[in-house]
């Protein structure tokens, strides 16, 4: 049998297990190529080949953790984010492409690339926004707080991975619980999924990542209102906040900020249309 007729036979016990048809076609791929090693272009060149000997039960392994809906990045223990390759486990979320709005904007923001910039990432996770903005902002200092110690371990060998372990500070701190600051940049995906929703979520999701990482409280929103006046005690005057948020909270999320004195200025919407990032301003009263 050919490597692609094996793939081919993967893809189809993929999708028996409730992947849908292009994810089940993509995994099936992704997992080969790990399983061998090989860059995309190898891979195209000896798919008519037989595999090599030690291919078949490898694969069939990989295969039937991905069955599992074993989430393909802790697999492989990689996942790209910002075009880095981030350590992942199950101590920490998989970084997600709509997380990358928040580098995106931090980009528009702080226009001065070589400016000393002092940034924060709240919830740091596998630190792949920490790792993103101290390689974009060459000059900066970042802090990273974390409630997890297991998360840190990972984003610890994560910035020296990626040699930016000078400039990035981990602290296990709930939000910047004992940080002095000021900031310029105070950047955070934090937990916004209400809890009621979490058993309603994808099994890769609810079965392999961690629940505290995700759970918001009873409307998604708890982390938010901690966090948001944290941040406007934590910032320069005229600094940003920029916080990740979940489908339907921006009304709420622009409550939270203005009884906090940081009011939003800007919401990202994502590849889908969904509010997903707001931006907020410290002014010279917060």
């Amino acid at each position: 049998m050919t490597l692609a007729a094996r793939v081919s036979v993967a893809q189809r016990r993929l999708a028996a297990a409730g992947l849908n048809e292009h994810d089940a076609e993509l995994d099936a791929e992704v997992l080969a190529r790990h399983a061998l090693g090989w860059e995309r272009a190898t891979y195209l060149l000896r798919c008519p080949e037989p595999p090599p000997p030690a291919f078949v039960t490898c694969y069939d392994l990989l295969i039937e953790r991905r069955c599992q809906r074993e989430p393909v990045a802790q697999i492989t223990g990689f996942k790209e984010f910002w075009g880095l390759d981030i350590e992942v486990s199950r101590d920490v979320l998989v970084p997600r492409p709509e997380t990358e709005l928040l580098v995106e904007t931090a980009l528009r923001l702080l226009k001065n690339r070589t400016a000393a910039w002092r940034i924060a990432d709240v919830g740091t996770g596998s630190g792949c926004l920490a790792i993103a903005l101290a390689q974009e902002f060459p000059r900066s200092q970042v802090t990273a707080t974390e409630t997890s110690r297991p998360a840190l371990v990972v984003a610890r060998r994560n910035v020296t991975a990626h040699d930016v372990a000078t400039r990035v500070s981990f602290h296990l701190t709930s939000f910047l619980d004992g940080l002095a600051g000021p900031y310029d940049l105070i950047v955070s995906n934090p937990p916004y999924v209400p809890d009621q929703e979490l058993t309603t979520l994808e099994p890769e999701v609810s079965l392999y990542e961690p629940a505290a990482a995700l759970a918001g409280g009873p409307d998604g929103l708890d982390p938010a209102r901690a966090l948001v006046p944290a941040a406007a005690s934590k910032l320069h005057a005229g600094g940003w906040l920029v916080m990740e948020i979940g489908a339907g909270q921006s009304e709420e999320v622009d409550t939270i900020a203005l009884h906090s004195r940081i009011p939003i200025i800007a919401i990202h919407p994502d590849l889908q249309g969904i509010p997903r990032v707001a931006v907020m301003q410290r002014g010279s009263t917060a």
